[in-house]
């Protein structure tokens, strides 16, 4: 088997190095991605990224769970975000 692999590396290399550089930089990109120290942070910051963004209503006074101002702080502090 490793004889076999062996061979079909050597032959795609004589024929189309490019090709081969070029899927053996797409699979290390692949497999060393998870890996990487960023995607830690990457993952919390779309945690606390919000799908739905506000729509300005204009409050009347009768709707208790519509902040009164738009950038009245809704949702969990983002200071951990500055200190990375």
């Amino acid at each position: 088997m490793a004889e076999r692999l062996s061979a079909f590396f050597k032959k795609a290399w004589a024929k189309e190095p490019v090709l081969v550089t070029s899927f053996t930089i797409g699979g290390l990109t692949i497999i060393l991605c998870p890996l990487s120290p960023y995607t830690h942070d990457a993952a919390m910051i779309n945690q606390v990224t919000p799908y739905n963004y506000p729509v300005p209503i204009r409050d009347d006074g009768k709707m208790p769970n519509i902040p009164s101002h738009l950038q009245d702080p809704q949702s969990p502090s983002l200071e951990w975000l500055k200190k990375l």
